[in-house]
């Protein structure tokens, strides 16, 4: 037993693990808000329509409006596309907005130009690559849209035809 002025026995501060831990942590957030920071760059704008775009001219356009099999509503656009250009188109683009009551854009997009064949009692919409649009050609065509917003005015959409390929 010790004397009353026998200084007693001090527990030595240990160190904490805490300190290396929170810097651990801190290390790590910086690098990752760095990559993230340097990885972002500028968001890609929108393509450049291919040249040949204005080659091809929608017109004639009709909407309908059908019940499929399972009871929901397909939207059709139907129309005539021509080929004023002197190359034959194998695939098409055609971005499609749909506006809203103040005229902003409530849904848009890109879908594959189909053209009518009729192969049976129906016609069917088919790729352009299964029956290419020669030059100076006209083929009714069909965009179908399974689903529109329910903010759409009920106008016609905007159609502007974006990506071409041709042989």
């Amino acid at each position: 037993m010790g004397s009353l002025f026998q200084p007693s026995p001090t527990a030595q501060p240990q160190e904490s693990n805490l300190r290396p831990v929170l810097m651990g942590v801190a290390l790590v957030v910086v690098v990752v808000g760095l990559i993230a920071f340097l990885s972002r760059g500028t968001p890609p704008g929108p393509a450049a329509p291919h040249p040949y775009t204005a080659n091809l001219k929608l017109s004639d356009l009709k909407m309908s409006v059908a019940q499929n099999f399972v009871g929901a509503s397909v939207t059709y656009i139907d129309g005539t596309v021509t080929n004023t250009g002197d190359q034959t188109v194998i695939h098409a683009m055609v971005h499609v907005s749909f506006k809203n009551s103040l005229d902003q854009v409530a849904q848009a997009e890109d879908v594959a130009l189909r053209v009518l064949q009729a192969t049976g009692p129906y016609p069917d919409a088919v790729d352009l690559s299964t029956t290419p649009l020669a030059p100076r050609q006209s083929k009714p065509f069909r965009l179908t849209f399974e689903h529109i917003s329910a903010d759409w005015n009920q106008a016609y959409p905007e159609l502007q035809v974006r990506d071409v390929t041709v042989r």
